[in-house]
């Protein structure tokens, strides 16, 4: 649908925009009675085929925050966020709980659309889109500049799809001396920022030469493992996953939009995420789902265990068959298992969990999972219920007071790096994967991550290899 004689897209249409017209003069009168500022929103499905990352990455100012989560071999399901309409922050031990709580009462007192989760795609409607760090302080050190330990963005502009079918959100605050006219100017000139392309493409041929090296040798990382693997065996902890970075400078600064669609490209299984803050990319693609909520059904997945693949099928299977009778990656997958499931036990009614793992393959890697569900007493939020689960032994440590020995054996800061990422909406449904395989881009830096679970018998040289093969997601995106 356009302007008739201009190219330019109709993104609300008549109907949209006399509710929104409504909504603003409804939120005017409260923010003159009560002298704070109100949040209006309005969602509408678009009458075309849109892609909302692209969307979001061509028409992103410098230095405004922006989010995409895709899914693709999901039904394409892919959610998107332009922009700050409300922005919620949080540090410390009760960062979850604070931000559910500030969350619930932005959602209750926003003027915006009731939507049924029939027609419309996850994420539809009012919305937050964010994350957190590892650790509750994370994110302290210089590169992480702008990634606050707990951060939730209601953005400007959000678009939600699944199949075919994209849904549009817009968001705005209006104070008590703002006028209805105002108000929409603003939503007009930001809606008139945004551009319908197709994500860039990596160039093949950059003029210069790519750099990568480790921050710290990889000799570092094995005589962490040795390390980690004689507490274990005397008997300090049960299980301690231990991370590694590798740095990637460029000729020319890192095109977060472009690597997203190279990753969306080769993972289509993972959840390929981007979140921008200030001048920085944390970007990647993760196998692992942390929860989704909705309604009163939790689910989730014991991710741990792993394995390369081959281009051989006969191999590729010998590999899974493999990892699936391995006893050592069957212990790293059920004391993940163990562990959610007695986190979930006091807030559910039940709690099911696979008695078998299966093996799930995505790009260049193999992993152990273990489907669990629950039925919980009472809806708790995504939020609520990620700070429950998060971190799970899968990028953390058993038993837990034993993740206080991951900055000592790592010796960097994490910052978001295996922490949360995700959405949740005015319903407290949502949904947050791990931010595994990602990399931090800032200009022609790039710092990516990977890690490993360590338990008793492993050998510090296998788990280096394993942490070369989780690069392999990040590697090939960022140097070619």
């Amino acid at each position: 649908m356009t302007v008739s004689g201009s190219a330019v897209p109709v993104w609300l249409d008549r109907h949209v925009r006399d509710r929104l017209g409504r909504r603003v003069q409804a939120a005017l009168r409260r923010a003159r009675r009560t002298g704070t500022t109100q949040l209006v929103s309005v969602t509408a499905p678009l009458p075309r085929q849109v892609d909302p990352s692209a969307v979001v990455c061509a028409s992103r100012a410098a230095g405004e925050p922006w989010f995409c989560l895709e899914q693709p071999d999901r039904d394409a399901i892919a959610l998107a966020g332009l922009g700050c309409a409300r922005s919620l922050e949080a540090a410390g031990a009760g960062r979850f709980r604070t931000l559910a709580e500030r969350w619930r009462d932005t959602a209750a007192r926003a003027f915006c659309d009731e939507i049924s989760d029939r027609p419309a795609p996850p994420g539809a409607g009012l919305c937050a889109l964010g994350g957190f760090a590892f650790a509750p302080d994370g994110g302290e050190s210089r590169i992480w500049s702008g990634f606050a330990p707990g951060s939730l963005i209601l953005p400007e502009v959000c678009l939600a799809r699944r199949g075919t079918a994209t849904w549009l959100t817009v968001n705005a605050e209006v104070a008590a001396d703002d006028t209805a006219e105002q108000v929409q100017q603003r939503i007009d000139a930001r809606l008139e920022t945004l551009k319908q392309t197709q994500l860039p493409l990596v160039d093949p041929a950059p003029v210069g030469a790519y750099a990568v090296f480790s921050p710290m040798p990889p000799s570092h990382f094995e005589e962490a493992v040795r390390r980690a693997t004689e507490r274990i065996a005397a008997g300090e902890f049960e299980k301690v996953v231990l991370a590694r970075e590798v740095d990637v400078h460029a000729p020319a600064p890192h095109d977060p939009a472009a690597v997203l669609g190279l990753l969306r490209e080769a993972f289509p299984s993972s959840f390929v995420y981007a979140v921008g803050r200030g001048d920085a990319t944390f970007i990647g693609a993760t196998p692992e789902l942390l929860v989704r909520r909705q309604g009163q059904r939790a689910s989730t997945v014991a991710l741990a265990g792993s394995t390369r693949r081959s281009a051989d099928p006969a191999v590729d299977d010998h590999l899974g068959e493999q990892l699936l009778r391995s006893e050592k990656e069957r212990d790293e997958n059920a004391i993940v298992a163990r562990r959610i499931a007695r986190t979930l036990a006091p807030v559910a009614v039940w709690v099911t969990a696979a008695e078998e793992p299966v093996v799930i393959k995505v790009a260049n890697i193999q992993h152990l999972a273990a489907p669990i569900r629950a039925q919980l007493t009472d809806p708790i939020d995504a939020v609520t219920l990620t700070g429950l689960l998060h971190p799970t032994p899968a990028v953390g440590a058993e038993p837990t007071q034993a993740l206080a020995a991951i900055p000592a054996l790592e010796g960097f800061d994490r910052g978001w790096y295996a922490g949360p990422i995700g959405w949740v909406d005015a319903a407290g449904d949502g949904e947050f994967c791990v931010a595994l395989r990602g990399a931090l881009l800032r200009g022609t830096e790039g710092r990516c991550y990977a890690g490993c679970g360590i338990v008793r018998d492993s050998d510090p040289a296998s788990e280096l290899a394993e942490t070369e093969i989780k690069l392999g997601v990040m590697l090939p995106a960022l140097a070619g």
